[in-house]
This record gives C-alpha cells, structure tokens and sequence, in this order.
C-alpha cells in the first residue's frame, strides 16, 4: 500500500501499487472511467478500461458515486494531463462502499458548510490545512524542547480566572462553582518555581461574545513560562518561536503552502528580529496615518491592521498602560502607569499572535490589583504563595495556535484553522 504523496514524488513510477482512498471527482466516457481518488496526503487520477479490469470491477467503477471507499491495484504512469502529473492505470478496482449522494455540491453558502462540518473536513482545501497544522504543532513542541524546555500539563477545570471573570464559562462541579480555563497562567507561576523553563499546548476557553474573523470561544494555546527572566528574555523566544514554525511549514509542506496563496519563501524570511514599538510609539505612527485612538485604550483590529500595514512580518508593540492589563503583569520601574507586557502582531488582519509580560513579584501589588479588578484576593490565595516562598522574577506568554495558522495561510477567518470551530453562535457539529 503506498500513499498518493509518494506517487507524486515519483517515487513508484512504473511500479505496480495498491492505493485506498475515497472518490473525490468520477466521471466516464466511452469505455473508461476515470476516478480521482483521494487519501490523507493528496488526490490521483485512476484510468480504469473496460477491457483492463474485471466486468464487475469496471461495473463498480461506473456505479460509485463521490465519497466511495475504494481500493485500487495498478500501475503508475507520468501523464501531465493527470491531477498532478501521475495517474494509475488500474487493473483492478474495488469499491467497500458505495456512498450515497454527498451533500456538498459547488456554490455553497458558508452556514451550509458548517453544518456539515463533518463531511466538510474531507475537502481538500481543509486537509490542506490540517497537514500545515500538524506541522506548526510539531514545530512549536520542537522549540520549547530544544530550548530546554519541560513541557507540563495545567488543569482544564479551575476554581478561578486569570483574564478576568466577564469571559469565564461557568459549570458546575458537584454542587460547587467551577469554570474552564483562560489560560494556564496561575498554574504556571507556581510550576515554574519548580521546573524554572515550562511550556504546554492545550485548549483554552473565553466566553467572549466577539463575532469576528479571528476568535474563537475554544482554541488552542501555546504558553511557556521562564523563572529568572524578563519581558526581553520571553520576547526572543516569541521571536523564535514564530519563526521556526514559519521555517518548519515552509520545508516541509511547500506546496500546501503554495495552495493557501502563501509562499515558502515568505515564510522562510520570517526570521529575528522584529520591529518593536512602544504603546506610545504606536499611537504616534498611528497618527501619522490618520488613525486616533484615546491613551489608554486596547489596539483594536483597525489598528492592528494599520500598524502591520505593508509588513511581510509580525511586529511587536510594548509597554502597555497599565490600566488595561491584567493584575499579574508587572510594573514599569521607570513609569509605574506602564506595564512590561508586550503583543507580537500579524498582518492580513490577523492582528494579536502572542500576548505576554514579565510577572509582578510584589505581593500587595497584585493584592491590590486583584482588587482593583473587583477580584477577592482570598479566592487566590494559593496563587499568592508563588509571592510568599521563594519568589523570582519570572515571565512568560500565550499563542493562540489558530491566530498563527490562520496568519501562515492567509486565511480569511479563523475557523477554518480548526476542524470542528466552537464560535458564540456555533457549538455542533
């Protein structure tokens, strides 16, 4: 059994295969059909002869509609009129299932096609994407452990928030009040003070009502934590995390690549280091080009998208007012009205890629703006002994996996960088 990538690396030219798949496209004319079968790495054109194959083999051939599991003994020959270049003139042809007729036809509205995610995900356009994924998740664990990174693994049910409770799904669990994680950040800081370089990939849940092109309510997260560093130190490893993913995807799926309208060489060039801005800094360029926006207040998408403007890779903006930030983020020494925390920004309107900060280590200061925040500081009480024993400067940050998917391959909406999208609106299949 080979698979059809290697067919198409010319790697059994000449040789007899077997090949299971499903049909993706059938049509017949005279006495031949030709079937262009799909497996999990690509699609090949199958010439099947009336005079080539057993009578009930052909008959089979004839019947199977798209979407029939088949399998397919043949040779393999060059033909440049064939998907691809290759083709497989089959000498038997056998159908395990015949499908029924498949719902998905051409000219569908995109609803539609959520709906029926589930047989949407065989389209070659989402496992195109899938086998891009795969390797970005490959790449992102390949760094941290390269690094000197251990990875570690956080609650997904947790007592408390630490983006803030507006955004907390709320369940119960057994007769007490739960909720699914934002973030590993909590756990993080006390891990870290154990294993001093974490990282862990997971999904992560914000009940945000946002109706846009770049959030989900579950998504996957990227997240490292580093004891005795500081936002300068993380912000490398944002850089070089994003950049080996990028070199990672070009090298090894080129041409899926090339079918998203992204190319190799883009992503290859996405190489340390980034263009870094102040927060103010970036209100000043904003300005310029006729974008206000009042100190103070979170860069939206308008902005981002002004900002990365012309850009071919992500930039980096620091230093946020404190006012808008969380209560572990530590304070600029030299202007206590700023954070150290910074955002590395994609372009095509992708915006936020990573998000991160060098951690406070003043115990009354977080107490303070844990209530600030309208948080009950003895409802983090555990949290607080990372403050009270042992206490390190430490920072870390957070990537949202479909945001960097999403940028890779120019998609236009986020859900289609995941395959099965949980949205405000969309919670099945």
């Amino acid at each position: 059994m080979v698979s059809i990538t290697e067919i198409l690396k010319g790697l059994h030219t000449g040789k007899p295969v077997e090949l299971r798949g499903w049909i993706y496209r059938t049509r017949s004319v005279g006495g031949k059909a030709f079937v262009v079968v799909r497996d999990a790495t690509g699609i090949v054109q199958v010439a099947i002869s009336r005079d080539g194959v057993p009578a009930a083999a052909f008959a089979a051939a004839q019947k199977a509609l798209i979407e029939s599991a088949v399998i397919v003994h043949g040779g393999v020959v060059q033909d440049k009129r064939a998907p691809g270049g290759f083709e497989i003139r089959a000498d038997d042809f056998k159908v395990l299932h015949f499908a029924e007729k498949f719902p998905i036809q051409e000219d569908l509205s995109e609803e539609f096609l959520l709906d029926v995610r589930h047989l949407w995900v065989r389209s070659q356009r989402m496992t195109t994407i899938f086998r891009i994924r795969h390797t970005a998740f490959g790449a992102v664990h390949e760094y941290f452990r390269d690094q000197g990174f251990w990875e570690v693994h956080p609650p997904m049910i947790t007592p408390s928030g630490s983006e803030g409770g507006s955004t907390l799904f709320e369940l119960e669990y057994f007769g007490r009040k739960a909720h699914l994680t934002q973030s590993w950040q909590l756990y993080a800081e006390a891990l870290v003070l154990a294993m001093e370089k974490i990282y862990y990939i997971g999904p992560s849940f914000r009940a945000e009502k946002s109706r846009t092109t770049r959030h989900l309510t579950e998504y996957w997260h990227a997240e490292m934590e580093q004891a005795w560093a500081g936002m300068d130190d993380v912000i490398k490893h944002a850089e070089g995390v994003i950049s080996h993913t990028c070199q990672r995807v070009a090298e090894e799926r080129p041409d899926d690549v090339t079918a998203m309208g992204r190319t190799p060489e883009f992503l290859k060039a996405v190489k340390p280091p980034f263009e870094r801005m102040t927060y103010d800094e970036a209100l000043k360029g904003l300005k310029k080009k006729g974008v206000e926006i009042e100190w103070g207040k979170d860069l939206r998408t308008l902005e981002e998208r002004a900002l990365t403007e012309g850009k071919s890779k992500p930039i980096i903006v620091t230093h946020y007012p404190r006012i808008t930030q969380a209560f572990y983020k530590a304070r600029d020494p030299k202007r206590p009205d700023l954070v150290l925390a910074f955002d590395v920004i994609g372009g095509d309107g992708v915006g936020e890629l990573v998000g991160g900060s060098e951690r406070e280590t003043d115990l009354e200061a977080i107490k303070k703006g844990l209530k600030e925040q309208g948080e009950d500081p003895k409802a983090y009480d555990w949290y607080l002994d990372s403050r009270r024993y042992g206490s390190v400067p430490h920072a870390g940050f957070g990537m949202g996996m479909e945001r960097l998917i999403q940028w890779i391959c120019k998609l236009e909406h986020i859900r289609d960088a995941v395959p099965f999208p949980r949205t405000p609106a969309r919670f099945a299949p």
